[in-house]
């Protein structure tokens, strides 16, 4: 590839308006309508994934939630570009691309819910554990990806981070290596704007985050991070050209973070409502709705199927976290090693010793499992 296609394009790459409208372009083609019609799908169960996890904070129900709204086409965009035998490599924001790839939304959760372990099987539907800490999953996404390259299979790794995550060394180590021995990895970053509450300005001097991609040696691209149109059109050149031997891209997906960072965050304090206002206007969900009703193709019939789908996702993930999960208090020393240490084993008795005493001063305390081991 030529150094100088290697560079993004001085314009985002979109498909699809934020009036629906079909934005015509002559290096990417709309994709199908069968194409969009999942894609339309997969927003309204991402924005009603979104919601209802919202609603399950507020009630206690997760501990925390880092919100989607408004990414929701990313988040799609990342799970049905890949094939079945490819591997996502998500963050912790990323819960819907997660579950997008077929996890069951309350395994998704257990994460956020306080859980100890990442609450699915990563090998079944091969989606690494989120990530919490900014860019580590990266180098775990390169060097998973490069061993499948070694092993001669056409596996495909898409890595997905913040804007925030490319201020990070490990954004530097994973991009370098993966260009260097021409590694399988999609680098797929939703850039909305904020890394908390540091605006990207912050964060970058370059013309954009794409423009990065050039000083590793693989090309960058900007597209709409708010069409979907775009997004699956963007990515699935880049897993393409990854799957035929091509090597990493670097992906900047512009779009906007609607809610606060988490619950646990005062969005007020950093940026204005009325640039929150304007964004509300470029929803992902409502343009791609506005294009597939106009062309015929989304009909009363195939809105309400898909919005009792949603709501069956909901409700699933309502009854599965309204049960209280059952603690066993030696889990926190049983799957540290695979053989106990003197120290650990020393550590739980000590441990199990204030339980019991626990359990006797106040016999409501008996409800603790494991408390008798």
């Amino acid at each position: 590839m030529q150094h100088e296609d290697m560079l993004p394009r001085s314009t985002v790459t979109q498909l699809i308006d934020a009036h629906g409208t079909v934005v015509e372009d002559e290096q990417y083609a709309l994709p199908s309508v069968e194409a969009l019609l999942a894609a339309y799908r997969g927003l309204v169960d991402a924005r009603r994934i979104n919601d209802q996890a919202s609603a399950l904070v507020r009630q206690g129900r997760l501990a925390v939630y880092p919100s989607s709204h408004g990414q929701e086409a990313c988040q799609i965009g990342a799970a049905l570009a890949l094939s079945p035998d490819d591997w996502l490599f998500p963050t912790y924001r990323d819960s819907v691309a997660v579950i997008a790839r077929g996890v069951a939304p309350a395994e998704a959760m257990v994460l956020l819910q306080g859980g100890w372990h990442s609450g699915y099987d990563v090998r079944r539907h091969r989606v690494a554990p989120q990530a919490t800490p900014l860019a580590t999953q990266l180098l775990h996404a390169v060097g998973f990806a490069y061993a499948a390259k070694q092993r001669g299979e056409d596996t495909v790794v898409m890595a997905l981070c913040g804007d925030g995550a490319t201020s990070e060394g490990d954004f530097h180590e994973a991009l370098n290596f993966a260009a260097v021995f021409r590694v399988p990895v999609v680098f797929f970053v939703q850039n909305n704007g904020f890394a908390i509450s540091v605006p990207l300005s912050r964060q970058t001097a370059a013309p954009s985050l794409a423009h990065k991609a050039i000083g590793y040696g693989m090309p960058g691209r900007r597209v709409d991070g708010n069409d979907v149109a775009a997004v699956l059109a963007v990515l699935g050149e880049a897993v393409a050209l990854a799957r035929s031997g091509g090597g990493p891209s670097l992906i900047e997906a512009h779009t906007y973070r609607m809610q606060a960072h988490t619950n646990a965050d005062d969005d007020t304090r950093y940026r204005e409502r009325s640039e929150v206002e304007e964004w509300a206007a470029r929803d992902p969900l409502a343009r791609l709705r506005t294009h597939l009703t106009a062309t015929g193709a989304l009909t009363d019939a195939r809105e309400e199927e898909f919005a009792a789908g949603a709501e069956e996702i909901a409700s699933a993930m309502r009854e599965a976290l309204a049960v209280d999960a059952e603690v066993d208090p030696e889990d926190l020393f049983r799957f540290v090693t695979a053989t106990r240490s003197p120290q650990l084993d020393e550590q739980w008795r000590l441990l199990r010793g204030e339980i019991d005493r626990t359990r006797t001063e106040d016999p409501a305390q008996q409800q603790i499992h494991g408390g008798s081991r």
